[in-house]
């Protein structure tokens, strides 16, 4: 998949293309069935395939909130996307004066000018331009004068309720990471640098953990989880907390993975850790021993979850190319 952070780096490569556009946050069941269904549409029109999304998020440049993490941070979205097949990713910053674009200026200068979109695809809910001003029926007025068809897909269903990303944030939130599969096609994961931590897992409770460094994604509710944890070019059983450390006293949030049967340092590596499912909740202990104990039978339940075919993963890399 070709990545393109601006129109201009497409310029006289594109002759025709079938678009689907989004943020794709999570690039759940919902994005996959867009992508694959505008790449199909390209294949069979001799079109190339081009999933359109933005970097950062317009939530983040329109509502600035910073409690409200995201699913997918860009890298790992990408990533995600060209798992579906479109020739082309066209990644464009978002910023005021392309939120202040009324969407006909913004379909005529990146999608008909810059893409040369002879078909588009998008969600059931989907709006563009200023203000979110447009919708399908803008986009086919559009259409009609600009040479292009316009198809919207219908929402994606799983156990009677859509598949968006706010249920997918609302299920992780709540520690739902098992349940939350189905959506996403995947166990949720997030990504981090593995940073010094209190130094109290391998000396004093004889459980070494890879501290993760925290960023601005979405984590799940603190609790203890079973987890793979893809470090070093390989993937690991581990179990991970995600919490204060009630019994040490601590005040911020950490996520601390203990990889099973692995010895290694990795610090400064970056990591992958995959949240299988919910042993069980952050509590408070007596003291080391109980504290001891516990881990230990958490580590025991983990590897019994892990073992589970239904709990193993398909760890696959991108190929991304220049435009």
């Amino acid at each position: 998949m070709i990545i393109a952070r601006t129109i201009e780096e497409l310029q006289g490569v594109i002759a025709g293309s079938c678009v689907t556009i989004g943020n794709f946050d999570g690039v759940h069941r919902g994005h996959q069935k867009l992508i694959r269904l505008a790449c199909s549409r390209a294949k069979a029109c001799g079109l190339t395939s081009v999933a359109v999304t933005f970097d950062p998020h317009p939530l983040r440049v329109l509502r600035p909130d910073p409690g409200l993490p995201f699913i997918t941070l860009t890298e790992q979205k990408l990533e995600l996307i060209s798992q579906y097949g479109p020739q082309v990713c066209l990644l464009l910053h978002f910023d005021m004066d392309m939120a202040r674009l009324e969407p006909e200026a913004f379909v005529k200068r990146y999608l008909v000018d810059g893409l040369r979109m002879k078909e588009m695809i998008i969600g059931y809910d989907y709006h563009l331009g200023k203000g979110r001003s447009g919708n399908f029926d803008t986009l086919a007025a559009l259409g009609e004068k600009y040479g292009f068809t316009v198809d919207r897909l219908d929402p994606v269903s799983i156990d009677g309720a859509v598949v968006s990303s706010t249920r997918i944030r609302d299920m992780v939130q709540a520690g739902s990471v098992w349940q939350v599969k189905p959506l996403l096609g995947r166990f949720y994961q997030v990504r981090g640098e593995v940073v010094h931590g209190m130094n109290r897992g391998g000396r004093l409770l004889g459980f070494p953990t890879a501290n993760l460094k925290l960023v601005d994604e979405l984590f799940p509710k603190p609790g203890v989880y079973a987890i793979w944890v893809e470090a070093g070019g390989a993937v690991h059983m581990g179990v991970a907390n995600i919490g204060k450390n009630p019994t040490f006293g601590n005040d911020a949030l950490s996520v601390e993975a203990h990889l099973l049967d692995f010895s290694g340092d990795l610090y400064g590596s970056d990591i992958r850790v995959h949240f299988v499912q919910r042993i069980r909740d952050e509590r408070k202990f007596s003291g080391l021993d109980e504290l001891k104990e516990r881990i230990g039978k958490d580590i025991e339940l983990g590897r019994q979850i892990l073992s589970q075919p239904e709990a193993a993963i398909k760890v696959t890399r991108p190929d991304f190319g220049a435009a």
